[in-house]
């Protein structure tokens, strides 16, 4: 994957594929690759994939925040001149990609949310362990999966290297606090933007509950649950993912 990661300007980003841009964007505690179900899938679809990288550790503490992840995703849209897009987003990034389509309605064709804050407030303080141990942050990995052999080494020495760097640590926590801040429940019932969420039944992080409620405060939105899964449906079950999404993509002709 890493061959395919173009840098322009103050973006990186990777991109594949033709048509429709779908835009990726990942969460506190997601690299790049955790998306490689859905960036090999939708190409090939008619899609063109693009999933930025965001300046979670790069931006002025000051400036480390919600809106101002959601102001770069705004000027990556603009700067790759890409029109409409669909936006997809896991954990944090759900919550960006709704901040987005809240502030900038033209430019989002259509949302995707899975494990998405902005409803839930404890998915953010809870999911970010400011302790060094590595057991502990193993332990805390394997809890967003339903089967805890997704969190690879990898994925837990990822976990491992931001909390134990002080500088990105307290950006995390600044944009966690950020984000408990944007509670988006009085926005969501202005936002037609059509939607699909699609939830881990097993979540912990953000519990099926929370769904329901984006599901229920959505005008426009379609709920879709997929079973022995947890917090990061696209990781954990890419090829269902991929099924759920390319099918509500069709029939809503996307």
């Amino acid at each position: 994957m890493e061959e395919h990661i173009s840098q322009e300007g103050k973006f990186k980003y990777f991109e594949k594929g033709e048509g429709t841009p779908i835009v990726i964007l990942h969460g506190l505690m997601g690299g790049l690759s955790n998306f490689d179900g859905v960036m090999s899938y939708f190409p090939e679809k008619g899609y063109k994939v693009v999933v930025p990288e965001l300046p979670l550790y790069d931006m002025p503490l000051l400036n480390t925040n919600i809106k101002n992840l959601t102001k770069y995703v705004k000027e990556f849209i603009d700067f790759k001149s890409y029109g409409q897009v669909i936006l997809v987003g896991n954990s944090l990034g759900g919550h960006i990609g709704l901040l987005t389509t809240k502030l900038y309605p033209e430019i989002v064709k259509a949302l995707v949310i899975t494990g998405s804050s902005g409803l839930y407030e404890s998915a953010m303080g809870e999911s970010y362990p400011k302790r060094g141990d590595y057991e502990y942050i193993k332990k805390k990995a394997q809890d967003v999966f339903y089967n805890p052999e997704v969190a690879t080494q990898e994925i837990i020495d990822d976990v491992y290297s931001v909390v134990n760097d002080r500088s990105k640590l307290i950006r995390t926590l600044s944009i966690a606090k950020s984000a408990i801040r944007h509670n988006m429940s009085k926005d969501l019932p202005n936002m037609q933007t059509p939607t699909c969420i699609i939830w881990g039944r097993q979540d912990e992080v953000t519990p099926p509950q929370v769904a329901e409620d984006f599901d229920k405060l959505l005008p426009d939105s379609e709920l879709f649950w997929i079973d022995k899964c947890g917090h990061a449906a696209m990781m954990e079950h890419p090829e269902e993912f991929n099924k759920v999404l390319y099918a509500w993509l069709e029939k809503r002709k996307f």
